[in-house]
């Protein structure tokens, strides 16, 4: 049992290169792990469960009752994000709608699924996290289209039952069997069940990186240069994301696990989303800037654990250095 524990450790203190590695591999080999897909959403339940197993009803009425991490999260990812997408990529790229239009709808999508997971492995606010991740996708069917509408003039219809249905099994039911499993045994899940499943939860997001990656694959091997450039504006937007969530948490002055999860709530969307909206409405030219994000999101969510985690080091030696000069 050590063992599978200390693998799961070695994976968590090493994301920054196994994501990229991941992301690698699915796009040089797709056909090899493509045959995954059909198991992400189970991949994904089971994430939630597991990170859900450290959480409290009590935790989760404390996000309610003290909501304002959560709209400003909100705020960020429904309202100044695709405003900055769109005046950026008209700005850079408006001899192309159809390029500005899918880098809008990039950051249009709700927050990904995803966060709840790497919140969960930086010890950040497992509560904020799901929270935040439902509202996010209860509101979707309302502020896509509204959004879309208002930038860009485009007026779709998202399908709010397949968004719902994806929401409850893969977020909602999980999340709250994680939480009773906890309850009810009086903090058991979290003290000794969860530390057991860690470890195959890091596996399973290395399968769901692997999976959803390869989906880039004929992308990549068709760049051109404006598609090159639009790659690296979306990487470049991608990180600034995680960047506004960090800042919003540290002017609010919010502790170490508000900050965590800000960061990643703000730096990850829900991809697979915007490619069915893409698919359905749009040109296929559309499908690029969306379908591109995933070559960063896992890799940038790596990265932004070291940054961190870094800034948990520095501010913990700040505190001891004014406890010694007191």
């Amino acid at each position: 049992m050590e063992a599978w524990k200390r693998l799961g450790g070695f994976i968590g203190d090493h994301m920054a290169f196994v994501s990229p590695t991941c992301v690698v591999l699915a796009v040089l080999f797709p056909e090899v792990f493509s045959v995954m897909k059909p198991a992400v959403t189970a991949f994904f339940a089971f994430m939630t469960f597991q990170g859900a197993i450290s959480n409290t009803f009590g935790n989760l009425a404390r996000t309610v009752r003290h909501p304002l991490p959560m709209v400003v999260t909100l705020l960020i990812t429904t309202v100044l994000m695709p405003v900055l997408a769109c005046g950026l990529a008209t700005l850079i790229f408006g001899s192309n709608p159809n390029l500005v239009c899918g880098i809008v709808l990039e950051y249009t999508v709700p927050v990904a699924v995803t966060s709840a997971i790497w919140i969960n492995l930086y010890e950040g606010d497992p509560a904020l996290g799901l929270a935040t991740t439902l509202v996010s996708t209860v509101a979707a069917p309302f502020t896509i289209p509204l959004t879309l509408h208002l930038l860009l003039g485009q007026v779709v219809e998202v399908d709010a039952a397949r968004m719902m249905g994806e929401m409850l099994v893969s977020i909602a039911l999980p999340a709250l069997a994680g939480t009773a499993v906890n309850e009810f045994s009086h903090g058991w899940g979290a003290r000794q069940l969860s530390p057991v499943l860690a470890p195959a939860a890091k596996i399973a997001l290395i399968m769901v990186i692997l999976a959803n990656s390869t989906g880039v694959a004929p992308y990549v091997r068709n760049l051109t240069p404006q598609l090159v450039a639009v790659t690296v504006f979306i990487g470049l937007f991608a990180c600034s994301g995680f960047a506004w969530g960090a800042l919003a948490a540290h002017l609010m002055r919010k502790p170490w696990a508000q900050r965590v999860s800000l960061t990643y709530l703000c730096g990850l969307r829900n991809i697979s989303a915007g490619a069915v909206l893409a698919g359905e409405y749009f040109p296929g030219e559309v499908m690029f800037p969306v379908v591109i994000g995933t070559l960063f999101q896992q890799v940038l969510s790596a990265f932004w654990g070291t940054v961190l985690r870094r800034m948990k080091s520095e501010d913990a030696a700040g505190e001891t250095a004014g406890e010694l000069s007191s």
